[in-house]
């Protein structure tokens, strides 16, 4: 049973996951914390930190670690292939029917209209990552000094965003080591 929740977990994110890695995030949140509980919002930020660090698409990278680590390799295996098979078959359908009217006003339209809809989703998972991060030890000055140093580092200084998640782990990671070697010298 597990692994047909498996595969229609990431089913959905596959089909309704429309724009790419952004807007399927927040569907993935949606079936991996909030629907089976398989992890909770803190692991996985950790494993969209990890996954955004390192190449490649993100929901076909979220999809095989998370479904390693609920069923081992099979589970990897389902996920993986619940993410991409609806996305080649949706693929195949919508470029034959997008070619076929490309010069019609409606499918301009429907390209643009689901642009806000994921500007919303990724905006409210933001907003579930910020109340999130203060609440845990970092509070409101760190969380805000983080955002605003990211959007500075990204978006003036176009510095990519995984060497910012990469060197923010690597400062958790040296910070957590100098706690437990105070902790042991105690």
């Amino acid at each position: 049973m597990k692994h047909v929740h498996i595969f229609l977990a990431f089913f959905r994110v596959g089909i309704l996951g429309y724009g790419g890695g952004p807007s399927s995030i927040p569907l993935v949140h949606k079936e991996v914390v909030e629907k089976y509980k398989w992890m909770d919002t803190d692991e996985f930020g950790d494993i969209l930190a990890l996954g955004n660090a390192l190449p490649g698409p993100i929901a076909t990278k979220m999809a095989g670690y998370i479904g390693y680590r609920v069923a081992g390799m099979l589970g990897m295996l389902n996920a993986i292939i619940a993410t991409i098979v609806p996305t080649i078959i949706l693929m195949i359908l919508f470029l034959t029917v997008l070619n076929a009217y490309k010069d019609q006003p409606w499918v301009n339209g429907m390209a643009t209209a689901v642009v806000p809809v994921v500007a919303v989703m990724l905006a409210t998972l933001t907003w579930d990552f910020v109340k999130k991060s203060t609440q845990s030890s970092l509070g409101w000055g760190w969380t805000l000094l983080f955002i605003v140093a990211s959007l500075l580092l990204i978006e003036f200084i176009n510095i990519h965003p995984a060497f910012i998640i990469l060197a923010l782990l690597i400062g958790a990671l040296l910070k957590k080591d100098a706690s437990s070697k105070k902790e042991e010298a105690a």
